[in-house]
């Protein structure tokens, strides 16, 4: 909730239609598609990242604002993104505290309340119970 007591409403930019918590957020104003991420890439790696975004979706309404470098995951604010490669997927989640957990290969504290957490995923098996919790 805002300040205010109640959530305001996303802001739309009129050129990318990309939608933002505060009103003119400096942004890349692009139009990237999906597809652009997933062309080239190995069969295991897309269904790797289907199964990833399934479980991110099943969390609750969410997003998806595939950019030029990356796929980003957003409620008000983005809160995780990844990047495809040939062989896995990397990715961060940012999270209100530090989780030490082997499965993070970074931790980087950008304020008290913001944590990103850099991860890698390689097997369907690495996104597990403890991975989605």
């Amino acid at each position: 909730m805002s300040k205010r007591g109640r959530e305001q409403p996303l802001w739309t930019c009129p050129q990318c239609q990309r939608q933002f918590a505060k009103q003119r957020q400096s942004h890349a104003c692009a139009r990237h598609t999906l597809a652009e991420h997933l062309e080239g890439k190995s069969p295991e790696v897309v269904a790797l990242y289907h199964r990833l975004e399934a479980v991110i979706q099943s969390l609750g309404p969410v997003i998806v604002n595939p950019e030029k470098t990356r796929i980003a995951f957003q409620v008000r604010m983005s809160f995780a993104a990844v990047t495809l490669k040939q062989q896995w997927i990397d990715g961060h989640v940012v999270l209100a505290r530090r989780l030490e957990s082997p499965r993070f290969r970074r931790i980087e504290t950008i304020s008290p309340r913001n944590h990103v957490h850099s991860f890698r995923v390689c097997v369907p098996e690495d996104i597990d119970e403890e991975f989605v919790s």
